[in-house]
């Protein structure tokens, strides 16, 4: 299964479906005039997972109402840092408690990440090279070994189907410009220590994060391509942070009592997803150029369980569906 521009999960009355994404489905309110606003956005978490550049056929029951609610509770937490894209989370029914009315900016075309410790594609650069992402590291790190200092290490922004490629600093630059390529590098770092900060009082090790960026009050034409407008007039706008940030979707969270260097930690990410997938009890391989299979019912239930454990673990709410 992959997302389709043409589908429209929901049926909203005074909204206008724009886009689905990988989980994200994305829908305009309708102005007075019947058109759909340029200035907002309705941004609806689904409960679609995906994995190895798939979207599964199989969901994950409310995993998109937890993503979305942990995210408002840490945009709570950052609001000092950096301004967020929320304007309000009074949505239609249909979609309550999953979807957030925000304001629609102008996205910037690179992925932000950093990372605290290494793992995953960063282990493998690491491996090859003694680096991530252009960013020399010392001899001698392991699987799950934290990093002297956390550190920015940028990919490309792929469309769906495609993976998104290691970006060296000096290519964020060439994207988007030296101001705000250094304004976003400090800012993810940022993050990332902050939402270390605050996870490691409840047991959590925020191991690595991916963040998305906008830029508040730049205008930009529908001819005129995004980057290039971002370079040219974009270096003193105003950052927000958009999307989602510090979830399980989008970070690698571990419990930090049983965090030790050398081996593949346990998490509360879809790295559960990702470990059936690729054993032999899926029957399927990476390499195959097929869709994955469907998840068995106790993938999914264990799935969700990791979701909302880490939500109710960070926020000390206990998770209540919508």
């Amino acid at each position: 299964m992959t997302a389709s521009p043409d589908a429209a999960p929901f049926d909203l009355p005074g909204y206008a479906h724009i886009y689905s994404g990988k989980v994200r489905d994305l829908y305009a309110p309708l102005g007075d005039d019947g058109a759909p606003r340029s200035d907002q956005l309705l941004l609806v978490a689904s409960d679609r997972i995906s994995a190895y550049d798939y979207v599964l056929a199989t969901p994950i029951p409310d995993k998109g109402a937890v993503l979305t609610q942990m995210s408002l509770w840490w945009f709570e937490q950052l609001a000092d840092l950096v301004p967020h894209h929320v304007i309000s989370t009074d949505v239609p029914p249909a979609v309550a408690g999953r979807a957030v009315l925000v304001e629609r900016l102008a996205m910037l075309p690179v992925e932000c990440v950093a990372r605290a410790y290494l793992t995953g594609g960063g282990l493998a650069e690491y491996q090859a090279d003694r680096t991530v992402s252009g960013v020399a590291l010392p001899e001698g790190l392991a699987d799950g070994s934290r990093l002297p200092a956390p550190i920015f290490t940028p990919s490309t922004k792929a469309p769906i189907g495609e993976h998104d490629q290691p970006l060296p600093y000096e290519g964020v630059v060439a994207e988007i410009g030296e101001t705000l390529a250094a304004r976003v590098r400090d800012l993810t770092v940022a993050i990332l220590a902050r939402g270390n900060e605050i996870a490691t009082e409840r047991g959590i090790i925020l191991a690595d994060t991916k963040v998305e960026f906008g830029l508040r009050g730049l205008a930009i034409d529908g001819e005129e391509d995004v980057a290039a407008a971002v370079r040219s007039r974009g270096a003193d706008a105003e950052i927000v942070l958009a999307d989602e940030v510090l979830t399980p979707d989008s970070s690698r969270f571990w419990p930090a009592e049983s965090w030790e260097p050398g081996r593949a930690q346990p998490s509360y990410d879809k790295q559960y997803v990702r470990d059936w997938l690729t054993s032999s009890a899926s029957g399927w391989s990476k390499s195959s150029g097929e869709a994955p299979p469907a998840l068995p019912d106790d993938v999914v239930e264990q799935t969700r369980a990791k979701y909302v454990e880490a939500y109710e673990r960070l926020t000390g709410r206990t998770f209540t569906p919508f």
